[in-house]
């Protein structure tokens, strides 16, 4: 039997409470195909930052590296810890660090539920840049706290970096239905988006097969509300799809489905699978927050250690679960809990 190394990072508020729900389902797709987990646990939080100084330990990348994959719960406590020091010094580090430059992040519609938008069926896939480009961290401040003081925020895109990510995107373009979106803003940053859209021409001589459609970043978020039916693959830089997929996750029912994965496919490092809806301490030890963002992104998990038929499974048994969304969380209006929407879904599973 297959053993797969994997590494938990519950972290802050309600990222604990769907970390633990979503083993429940993993741990039953796990068992039905033939493999299962050896898991280990991190205390790396706002919690340990308060106590120790620091989000996780200096080593903290070598204990994750002999892991195959890592499931992290949520990070941040801003009325502790500065949104800026949880961000850099945990989820950041790891991404940067392992190199996991795509983030992918699927927006449909599940059964049962109802988005904002009098839409029944769309499927978007978004790829996300993740390394780099505005979030690349170049950059300072002088003369702080004068008159005087200034500012300076730059961002990188290297050819290396903006052909990998093309590249995949067209290559996911290539698996679903051969339309890929490419986001930018080249009216108006005429150096780094025109390079941009260059090397997408200069690739898309490589793929014939996929039809390739450029967008402004304004152009194609206004086209995520009124057609998204019509996009399918969308690629973006850091910052274009950073706020591109949180209107996807908008228009599929909210940020309780807000699924997330960031890979390396180079299996010599651990990518990392999250839900992207924040640790929301409003909510946290309610037993109220929506599990199914965690869950999906162990679809994602499963999916990329190659246990595909576990992937489909899970997914289903989630479908199946929101159909009725009177067993949901009540984000969905439902009366569920987080552990009790997790356990719904594995006994599917079972």
């Amino acid at each position: 039997m297959t053993t797969y190394s994997l590494a938990l990072i519950p972290g802050d508020g309600i990222g604990t409470e769907v970390v633990d729900a979503a083993l429940v389902p993993l741990r039953a797709a796990a068992a039905k195909h033939g493999f299962d987990f050896a898991e280990t646990r991190y205390d790396w939080s706002c919690e340990r930052y308060l106590v120790t100084g620091s989000m996780m330990p200096e080593d903290g990348l070598d204990q994750l590296r002999r892991h195959d994959a890592i499931l992290l719960g949520a990070v941040g406590w801003p009325a502790r810890v500065p949104d800026d020091v949880s961000l850099h010094g945990l989820l950041l580090p790891i991404r940067k660090g392992f190199d996991l430059y795509v983030n992918m992040r699927p927006h449909q519609l599940l059964p049962g539920i109802t988005g904002p938008l009098r839409k029944d069926v769309f499927d978007i896939l978004c790829i996300r840049e993740n390394t780099e480009g505005e979030y690349s961290g170049a950059g300072g401040r002088v003369h702080v706290g004068e008159p005087s003081e200034v500012a300076v925020e730059t961002a990188i895109f290297t050819r290396g970096a903006v052909e990998r990510i093309l590249r995949y995107g067209f290559e996911q373009a290539r698996k679903r239905s051969g339309k890929l979106a490419s986001v930018t803003k080249s009216n108006a940053q005429r150096h780094s988006m025109v390079f941009w859209d260059d090397v997408t021409d200069e690739l898309a001589i490589e793929y014939p097969d996929v039809t390739v459609t450029r967008y402004h970043v304004d152009a194609i978020a206004a086209r995520m509300i009124t057609h998204p039916e019509t996009l399918d693959v969308v690629v973006a830089s850091n910052l274009f799809g950073d706020i591109l997929t949180d209107i996807g996750a908008a228009i599929q029912g909210g940020l309780g489905f807000a699924a997330s994965a960031n890979i390396n496919p180079d299996a010599r490092v651990p990518s990392m699978f999250e839900p992207v809806h924040g640790s929301a301490p409003d909510i946290a030890g309610t037993g109220t927050a929506n599990p199914i963002a965690t869950i999906w992104s162990c679809v994602q998990l499963l999916d990329h250690l190659g246990e595909t038929a576990a992937a489909t499974d899970l997914f289903g048994a989630i479908s199946r679960v929101t159909a009725n969304s009177a067993h949901l969380t009540p984000d969905c209006g439902g009366g569920g809990t987080t552990a009790s929407v997790a356990e719904r879904i594995a006994d599917v599973l079972r």
